[in-house]
């Protein structure tokens, strides 16, 4: 098993930055890749970036290009996920995930077997 623990979720104004952190405990050697997806009330979750460190690369969607920053330490098992020029749209509930199978594209929630509780990021406008 996988636990993730997220943090650095919280308030803040359109145009404002934040940084969202996660790290792994337990099985961690069987990871190949993290990443991060968000939920809005009444939305499906939606993917937003993921490292694979299986084939060394990183992925964002592209909702979020030139605006977020997926970042990935394999030997601490961590990923944080720089957030800029936050738009009120980009309010939701952000989860760290985690997955231990070979996935050349690691955008679909599906393919993630261990899942963070969430941290809040809300953006006033």
């Amino acid at each position: 098993q996988v636990q993730l623990v997220e943090s650095g979720g919280g308030l803040v104004q359109a145009g404002g930055s934040l940084r969202l952190s996660c790290a792994a405990s337990g099985r961690t050697f069987s990871i190949n890749a993290m990443g991060w997806f968000r939920q809005a009330p009444g939305k499906e979750r939606e993917f937003v970036a993921a490292v694979n460190w299986s084939a060394g690369s990183t992925y964002h969607a592209d909702s979020v290009k030139g605006r977020f920053t997926i970042a990935g330490d394999r030997a601490k098992s961590t990923v944080s996920l720089q957030m800029n020029s936050l738009k009120p749209e980009d309010t939701a509930a952000y989860y760290c995930a985690a997955l231990s199978v070979a996935v050349l594209l690691p955008i679909r929630p599906s393919d993630y077997a261990y899942w963070g509780q969430g941290t809040q990021v809300t953006v006033s406008s």
